[in-house]
């Protein structure tokens, strides 16, 4: 089955693709939008657009700008800003994230849950660097280690022991690219169980609803080994922070 659409299926009731609530979200997004009354974010792999449509509700003088792989998330990400009435405010490109650049910088950069994208944390800060206007801010999110992880957990996630670290030594890594925390969030047990929970659920409940489709099988599977890695091997060992950052 097609790892964009099990996402995308996954994500049905949890549309921000990361361990946080609403209220989380909001104060985040918040933050990172500041007092500007108007201004330009990007969200490297946007998805469906959650965190871009949110901003545009919020500040109706911002412009936004959405960059992801999944073109079935994209065009769902179109018709939500359609029906909030911001379409002519956003502009969403189908594209390796890599490989965007844009003639003008942004005030506000999100990659938050996406750093995959482009080999972890640290290229991300650098490709950020490169996109943002003087001053300008960028919202990372990232996973680090709440403990030691143990072989299950690795297996669980499909990870290696150095693809993370602990919280302080990932902050270290920031200050050290010249970067400067000015908020933060470390998402909570109870957001990472309702996220999880609300993943492999919605995969799962999608699956038991449309037997007959050809990829309801392997729906099905992918929820089940989802939840057993998660509750058998990094729950409470895989710790993820949201980060506001300013380049010093």
């Amino acid at each position: 089955m097609d790892r964009q659409r099990i996402s995308r299926l996954a994500h049905a009731h949890h549309p921000i693709a990361a361990p946080l609530s609403d209220g989380s979200v909001s104060r985040l997004l918040e933050r990172a939008l500041g007092g500007q009354d108007s201004g330009r974010v990007l969200d490297l792999g946007c998805g469906e657009g959650a965190w871009l449509l949110r901003a545009l509700a919020a500040r109706p003088g911002w412009r936004a700008v959405g960059v992801d792989v999944d073109a079935a998330a994209l065009t769902r990400a179109r018709e939500a800003a359609t029906a909030l009435g911001v379409v002519r405010r956003i502009g969403l490109h189908h594209r390796d994230a890599r490989e965007f650049t844009d003639r003008e910088p942004f005030d506000l950069v999100l990659c938050v849950g996406s750093t995959h994208a482009f080999d972890g944390l640290l290229s991300t800060l650098a490709a950020a660097r490169e996109l943002l206007a003087p001053g300008g801010r960028l919202l990372v999110g990232e996973g680090f280690w709440e403990r030691e992880p143990s072989r299950a957990a690795l297996d669980g996630l499909g990870a290696a022991r150095e693809d993370f670290a602990d919280l302080a030594t990932t902050t270290d890594r920031v200050l050290a690219e010249g970067w400067t925390p000015v908020y933060g969030h470390v998402s909570s047990a109870r957001e990472w169980d309702d996220y999880e929970f609300s993943w492999t659920g919605s995969l799962a409940e999608w699956a038991l609803d449309h037997p007959e489709d050809p990829d309801a099988a392997a729906a099905r599977e992918a929820a089940d080994e989802h939840r057993a890695g998660w509750l058998h091997g990094y729950r409470g060992t895989l710790g993820f922070v949201t980060l506001l950052l300013r380049r010093d």
